[in-house]
């Protein structure tokens, strides 16, 4: 039996599936059971399969160990995030709805602001038609304590444009001399 610490992301093996719940064995003295609607696939899952889970608390009020495989997830797909942003690299994401000042990007399946003025190089006259759409964008703004992210399409586009714009340049010094 290892050491578990609560907060930490744990491999867990799947013991039964119920109605509404998915029991789990990771090592520790008891069981652990997430609720079967965290999970995506749930026709998929089966018994002997590994998945991870975040150990929230090791025992509750009812002496329960408290498991949430939504919230590692969440944990691995921010952690992803966090690399490109730091990596200064794009991510890919879905324009899914308008809001107030601009628009929430699926980011694979955490959501992220994309403010209006950074959605192309000038302004769009209507958003709904690049609803559902994906696009790559670089994180100008992260925040995980808020869970907080802003993105760009705009700085894309700039650096697409900037990088014909130079090549351009060298063509045609290159045909003058």
């Amino acid at each position: 039996m290892g050491d578990f610490r609560e907060g930490e992301i744990v491999h867990a093996k799947v013991l039964r599936v119920t109605d509404s719940m998915v029991i789990l064995e990771f090592g520790f003295k008891s069981e652990g059971a997430v609720p079967l609607d965290e999970f995506k696939d749930r026709d998929g899952i089966e018994p002997g399969q590994e998945v991870e889970v975040l150990l929230e608390s090791l025992e509750d009020d009812d002496g329960i160990v408290v498991l949430s495989k939504k919230k590692a997830d969440f944990l691995r797909v921010w952690e992803k995030i966090r690399e490109a942003h730091e990596a200064d690299e794009p991510v890919e994401g879905m324009l899914a709805r308008k809001i107030k000042g601009g628009v929430t990007v699926d980011i694979m399946g955490v959501d992220a602001f994309l403010p209006g003025s950074q959605i192309a190089l000038r302004r769009v006259p209507n958003i709904d038609d690049l609803l559902g759409q994906t696009f790559e964008f670089k994180i100008i703004k992260l925040n995980k304590r808020r869970r907080n992210i802003v993105v760009s399409r705009r700085v894309i586009l700039e650096g697409e444009r900037e990088r014909k714009r130079e090549t351009l340049v060298k063509e045609l010094l290159v045909g003058q001399v």
